[in-house]
């Protein structure tokens, strides 16, 4: 039987991770499309040197257009969602290729799948706690089932049918890199309190105290991330932070968007 998946990987600026990528992904299937938003470094050459297909992509600081544009573009009924810093286990592959069968066998196919996701700090500790297990995240989908993919960060794809959860994960190594960390952050913070700011959603002094130190309970305590040691209370301050820059720049907006009020 042919195979049904198409695998689709977007990229930025990615040398270190593509080809070891494309390599995992081959576990599942061949039909493999890199969608490149724009890369400067080597990407595109290694990812062509794995004959695999490249098509390119306008720039993004957020995944959800690019994902939209791969999908559109598979000729398969199902495709596979991998971010460049994440690999397919054998085991993942095996229990995708028996639920396709079997479940289409038994004609109780779901049209989209949760896969659970192993979050890999720094590729040395897999963080069991913090709230970063099972880690669900939407990336097997049925293209005939797909309606849309919003163009927001963290948006969640439009998909008629029900869903499935697969056990197998998928491996995540993110956060090998504090700098790289803090720079990511501050532009996804930064789209975040967009998203607020259109909201209208309000923000004080209070506020700041209020949401670090109720993230870092959650990440800490209530989600017992200080169980993965060190690193884990190292994500849960982190994770803390992040959200504290969000209402940071939320603050910003505010200010700033008064000032232009006063001089108009």
């Amino acid at each position: 039987m042919k195979n049904p998946i198409t695998i689709l990987i977007h990229t930025h600026n990615e040398e270190k991770n593509i080809q070891e990528c494309i390599k995992s992904a081959r576990l599942l299937s061949e039909t493999i499309i890199v969608i490149d938003m724009e890369s400067t470094d080597k990407t595109v050459e290694i990812a062509k040197t794995e004959k695999v297909t490249v098509k390119s992509f306008p720039f993004s600081h957020y995944v959800e257009p690019a994902r939209a544009f791969g999908i559109k573009q598979a000729k398969t009924d199902w495709v596979f969602i991998l971010d460049a810093d994440e690999r397919i286990t054998p085991a993942l592959a095996q229990e995708i290729m028996n639920k396709i069968k079997n479940d289409f066998d038994r004609n109780l196919q779901p049209t989209h799948y949760q896969v659970p996701r192993k979050n890999i700090f720094g590729r040395k500790k897999w963080l069991k706690h913090g709230g970063w297990w099972p880690d669900h995240q939407m990336r097997f989908i049925n293209t005939a089932h797909f309606k849309e993919w919003p163009e927001r960060i963290h948006a969640t794809p439009v998909i008629e049918g029900t869903m499935g959860i697969l056990e197998q994960p998928i491996l995540h190594y993110f956060h090998g890199d504090i700098e790289q960390m803090v720079n990511k952050t501050m532009i996804f913070e930064d789209i975040e309190s967009d998203l607020l700011f259109k909201a209208g959603r309000k923000v004080n002094t209070f506020t700041f105290f209020r949401k670090f130190l109720g993230e870092l309970f959650r990440r800490l305590i209530l989600k017992k991330g200080f169980m993965d040691g060190t690193i884990g209370i190292i994500e849960s301050l982190y994770q803390a932070y992040s959200k504290t820059i969000t209402y940071l720049f939320l603050y910003e907006k505010y200010h700033n968007n008064k000032k232009k009020s006063r001089t108009v």
